[in-house]
């Protein structure tokens, strides 16, 4: 196996005026979330967020410390939430194992265990996405199915949003730390999503595109409200979302995307809505 990781620094919303498609791409887009037999990962200095991939093909793949982290194992500060995007899969933590299909979420709380994530069919290997955060305690561990979650139906076909928010590893399901994650569903028809845009100055953000057919592409939307920048992206691919900055999306095609936010509340509407017809 192989651990690839990288640091991305924070960008103060001044300077990321003047950035170039290409600077936009390298701080704020995650192109390489999965790739065989690896575990890939950034470290984030938004809110000191982890936001990686692991796919086991052949093998067995551990969950390191990397250095950044300056801790023994992975855990032992942070908290885990791990969704199953491929084949039918294993999490291993500590004695524990977990049996994850196909978006099925699991929430792994701080402690000095060590993770491995295992595929069951290497012709249909599992795609683990995290992300994790900082824990001041632990908190138990919770396999979390879309039965399990808090569900909210939004948008219509005629705005082009219709969408099922299903709200999986947040504080109202399961007791976290600061990390709550959840995945938004467009209906057949629909592209928009986040839409009215909005901030949320106590917390970063971070999106994950899936379901994405080859042959098209993701659009999403970040900035300040009036000085807003697009990113194109592809399927299986995430992105970086600054406290100041709004994000949202339009594809060419239906998809589903995986949300995950760290910061200094667990309060889902503590959000500032900009009108749409205010975005420029």
């Amino acid at each position: 196996m192989k651990t690839n990781y990288e640091l991305r620094y924070a960008a103060h919303p001044e300077d990321a005026k003047q950035y170039t498609t290409a600077r936009l791409r390298k701080d704020f887009l995650i192109e390489k979330v999965f790739s065989s037999d690896e575990v890939n990962m950034v470290y984030s200095m938004y809110d000191r967020m982890v936001v990686g991939g692991a796919m086991p093909v052949n093998e067995s793949l551990k969950l390191e410390a990397i250095d950044p982290l300056k801790q023994p194992v992975f855990l032992m500060s942070r908290e885990l939430g791990i969704y199953n995007v491929g084949g039918s899969g294993v999490v291993k933590v500590g004695n524990e194992k977990y049996e994850l299909n196909y978006k099925e979420a699991l929430y792994l709380g701080s402690g000095n265990r060590e993770v491995y994530f295992e595929s069951n069919d290497a012709a249909n290997p599992a795609k683990f996405y995290f992300n994790s955060a900082t824990a001041h305690r632990n908190y138990p561990d919770k396999k979390v199915t879309k039965a399990d979650a808090v569900t909210m139906e939004l948008g219509s076909l005629e705005t082009a949003n219709h969408r099922v928010i299903n709200k999986m590893l947040v504080n109202q399901v399961l007791p976290t730390c600061q990390l709550q994650m959840g995945m938004t569903e467009l209906a057949p028809g629909s592209v928009w999503n986040t839409m009215p845009a909005h901030v949320h100055s106590r917390r970063m953000e971070a999106y994950f595109y899936f379901e994405v057919p080859a042959d098209q592409s993701v659009c999403h939307f970040m900035g300040e409200p009036d000085e807003t920048r697009h990113i194109w992206m592809h399927n299986d691919q995430a992105v970086l979302s600054p406290e100041w900055s709004i994000h949202s999306a339009a594809a060419t095609y239906n998809y589903t995307f995986i949300w995950g936010m760290a910061g200094e509340n667990l309060d889902y509407g503590d959000q500032d809505f900009s009108k749409i017809t205010d975005l420029k």
